[in-house]
């Protein structure tokens, strides 16, 4: 390869290293280049690809002659307008369907799973330039096989595509593989040309473009054979075919190895912040704490890169907070326990004046259920002795039109944090006056999603407007001079991440009234609530900048590559065509 070309491609690899998607990008313009004719050199005693495509097209009548295939579909002449770019002297544009002498896809009706036998593979199996036959969607029998592979005649060299759901993924059939069929989401494609520049063809941006454009579909876009076949690629002669595959292994190779040294790195840098937060979150002196604060301010730049280590500060901020580790306690606060015994009263004036049921008992907090200490004058109490826990209606009202009518709100209007009541169903007055006489929404309340993946989602109520609530938790306050709304509503996000973490993992889809009235809170004093959300609010302020700077380095990172991508296949066209 010319030095000039190898030195300007070469340049790119540390511009690459340093941009968040360059490894990515950098894949691509390598197959940008090697689709172009640019990334080796031609050799003018190679017989040109007109030559080559003369043997194929031999090749295909006498396989036509022998019955092996049927007389393919002519297909229309490449008009001027339809070529994207230059080629090299040798190179020629062809279209897929001319240098295929097979391109067919797998059952349309697949056979039932015969639970052994021969594996019938999806879209799911096969990835870029790779084939897993270890998992299957289905087996079939002997019989079946041998119905399904009279069509498509799978053999080794020939190269598979996804052309349903996940599009344009290539790899090719290996010499070892087992015999298989496939499903109607991979078409199978032989040609006599070099299987692996045919597939690496197939993967570039060039193509990957086509399969998106020409795609059919709304759930699952797919392309049809015909269209397939009608898509324009460039051909080069045979023996540049094996020079530009093996460049394009090598220059991968180098990719790959990029890829692991960034992921080193950031597993270094995840490491390194993890065990930063452990220490501020383990600290049991107020020194211990300040210096292991004081390390992860003094390492921002090298702890938060990345948005996900900025995520893990937030949920750290909030775990701190909750256990009373983020703001200093002052001994002239009243306790939390003469609080609690402000709200009690409190809830017994309101059972007096009918405005409340009298509260089932709960019982007191067990030591197993205690998974901290507390500072002094914090104490550990029931959600439901410190909030009014309740829920929206579970019935189905009807939807009403006109002006006298209500929004009824479920979690699927939170967005951002807060209500849209813009797509929200609309219910009758009379429905609305039975709902709330079982859950009526005052502002600074918080509504609380109960089921299903977005468990946690939360929103506080931030007007005064009347509105109605389906199957969400209600958590309104016996006085909101005792329990500060803005500190329930962090502790609620603090909840909000273990059982979003559960609900992950299908341990808890739904959660109940009677769990979340059963939940331990750490109370602290009044005057320490409002602290505490103070404190908060300033380190998110923090979080919010950190993730800013992220999106701005990155957008640089970002401009530098492009910038310097158009500059390199500039410069090596220019190079290129020195050579020619």
């Amino acid at each position: 390869m010319n030095k000039q070309i190898a030195e300007n491609l070469e340049l790119h690899f540390d511009t690459a290293f340093a941009a968040p998607d360059g490894i990515k990008k950098l894949r691509e313009l390598i197959l940008t280049l090697a689709m172009q004719g640019k990334l080796v050199p031609q050799d003018p005693s190679d017989q040109p690809a007109s030559e080559l495509l003369k043997e194929i097209e031999a090749e295909k009548k006498r396989l036509v002659k022998e019955g092996k295939i049927k007389e393919p579909k002519s297909l229309r002449d490449i008009k001027p307008e339809e070529i994207l770019y230059e080629l090299p002297q040798g190179w020629k544009w062809v279209r897929l369907g001319t240098i295929a002498t097979k391109l067919t896809d797998g059952s349309h009706n697949p056979p039932k799973d015969a639970g052994s036998g021969f594996p019938m593979l999806s879209s799911q199996n096969v990835n870029f330039g790779n084939i897993d036959f270890s998992n299957p969607t289905r087996y079939v029998s002997k019989s079946d096989f041998l119905i399904e592979n009279r069509r498509t005649k799978i053999t080794s060299g020939d190269v598979l595509l996804t052309i349903v759901a996940s599009l344009g993924r290539p790899a090719v059939v290996p010499e070892n593989a087992p015999d298989f069929v496939l499903q109607r989401s991979v078409a199978v494609i032989g040609s006599p040309i070099d299987s692996g520049f045919l597939c690496k063809q197939l993967g570039s941006p060039h193509c990957v473009n086509y399969y998106s454009t020409h795609a059919k579909g709304t759930a699952q876009r797919g392309i049809y054979l015909g269209k397939l076949g009608e898509m324009l690629i460039p051909l080069p002669p045979l023996p540049e075919q094996h020079r530009i595959v093996a460049k394009i292994d090598q220059l991968m190779v180098r990719c790959d190895e990029l890829e692991k040294l960034r992921a080193e790195r950031e597993q270094r840098r995840r490491s390194v912040h993890i065990a930063a937060l452990k220490q501020l979150l383990d600290a049991q002196e107020r020194n211990t704490f300040d210096e292991a604060w004081h390390f992860i301010t003094q390492h921002f730049g090298e702890l938060y890169t990345v948005k996900e280590n900025v995520t893990e500060l937030r949920k750290a901020i909030l775990r701190l907070a909750v256990m009373g580790k983020l703001v200093p306690q002052d001994p002239n606060d009243p306790a939390a326990s003469e609080l609690l015994k402000e709200i009690d009263a409190e809830k017994k004036r309101l059972v007096k004046e009918g405005k409340i049921k009298v509260p089932k008992p709960l019982p007191a907090v067990s030591a197993e259920e205690i998974r901290y200490g507390l500072p002094n004058g914090w104490v550990w109490s029931r959600l439901q002795n410190v909030l009014d826990v309740r829920d929206g209606t579970h019935d189905s009202p009807k939807d009403a039109d006109g002006t006298d009518t209500y929004p009824l709100i479920t979690s699927k209007n939170f967005v951002n944090g807060k209500i849209d009541f813009t797509n929200a169903r609309k219910i009758s007055a009379e429905d609305h006056l039975e709902i709330v006489k079982r859950s009526c929404v005052d502002k600074l309340d918080i509504l609380f999603s109960m089921i299903g993946g977005n468990i946690g989602n939360q929103v506080i109520v931030e007007e005064d407007r009347e509105f109605s609530i389906k199957n969400v938790a209600l958590f309104k306050y016996y006085n909101k001079n005792f329990t500060y709304p803005y500190f329930i509503k962090r502790f609620m996000e603090h909840l909000a991440i273990d059982l979003q973490q559960k609900a992950a993992g299908g341990a808890q889809p739904f959660i109940s009234l009677g769990f979340l009235r059963n939940l331990v809170i750490a109370l602290p004093p009044k005057t320490e609530q409002h602290r505490i959300v103070a404190k908060i609010d300033q380190l998110m302020k923090l979080c919010d900048k950190l993730e800013q700077g992220i999106e701005i380095v990155t957008a640089k990172q970002t401009e530098l590559l492009n910038a310097v991508t158009n500059r390199k296949v500039n410069r090596l066209t220019e190079v290129s065509m020195e050579l020619v």
